[in-house]
């Protein structure tokens, strides 16, 4: 089974940016994600049931309606849609789970802007941002002003399938990786990716006050989740140094 579940036909959107938020190093694609709809309100627009998902149903406090672990959220407004995911991705299933996601992308027109952490000790200087493209993805990442990497590296996890079926299929995307705490939540390094990356590429303007003032409880939060993300750690989405002779 692979499809994507609409519950909300009313919702009308023209050639969306699409943020992925599953989880990976320092949670910061989750974290930002999660802002992402909770600051631009956005709504509960479709329900993902792909092969290689975990087969488990999710439900939140104070609501009895069960769900599935990974959604779509829609801002018809500012034609932004985020994917929110409560769970990771096996290694194995990430090919699945990105081909299953990709074939959707070119159904609706999507452009996926892919969010990955990459490990880096933290420090008193801002966490660095950088910018990858598939397709003519290069242009937004030139628009919005992100620089290149500044060493060869990888993605990998389910990040790292979805960017490589849209480098297979010439999909336009890109993947914008963040330096983040490699141990706990790290919600400055996903303000990063918000304020320098997401909100320029999708033309869009998200008030992140919520994670400054909120970080500590954030990190406790998310503390669970990302204990889960180090004991297994190849389930995240992560961009890492590449070592080769070069």
């Amino acid at each position: 089974m692979a499809r994507i579940s609409v519950l909300d036909d009313d919702v009308s959107l023209s050639e969306p940016t699409l943020v992925e938020g599953f989880p990976g190093v320092g949670l910061v694609g989750k974290i930002a994600t999660d802002h992402l709809i909770d600051a631009h309100e956005m709504t509960h627009y479709a329900n993902v049931h792909c092969d290689g998902l975990p087969p488990v149903a999710v439900y939140r406090e104070s609501d009895a309606a069960a769900t599935t672990p990974v959604r779509l959220y829609a801002d018809p407004e500012n034609d932004l849609v985020a994917l929110r995911s409560d769970v990771p991705v096996k290694p194995g299933a990430a090919t699945e789970v990105a081909a299953c996601l990709g074939s959707w992308f070119d159904e609706v027109d999507l452009f996926p802007v892919f969010l990955s952490g990459l490990a880096r000790e933290k420090d008193e200087s801002p966490p660095d941002l950088y910018g990858i493209a598939t397709g003519d993805g290069g242009e937004a990442l030139a628009r919005a002003e992100v620089t290149d990497p500044p060493e060869s590296g990888l993605v990998s996890g389910p990040t790292g399938a979805m960017l490589a079926a849209a480098l297979e299929a010439g999909r336009d995307a890109v993947g914008l990786v963040v330096e983040s705490d490699p141990q706990f939540p790290d919600p400055e390094a996903a303000r990063r990716l918000i304020l320098d990356g997401i909100d320029p590429i999708a033309g869009v303007d998200t008030s992140t006050d919520g994670l400054v003032d909120q970080a500590t409880e954030i990190r406790e939060a998310k503390q669970q989740l990302a204990e889960q993300m180090r004991q297994a750690n190849e389930d995240s989405s992560r961009a890492e140094p590449l070592k080769m002779f070069q």
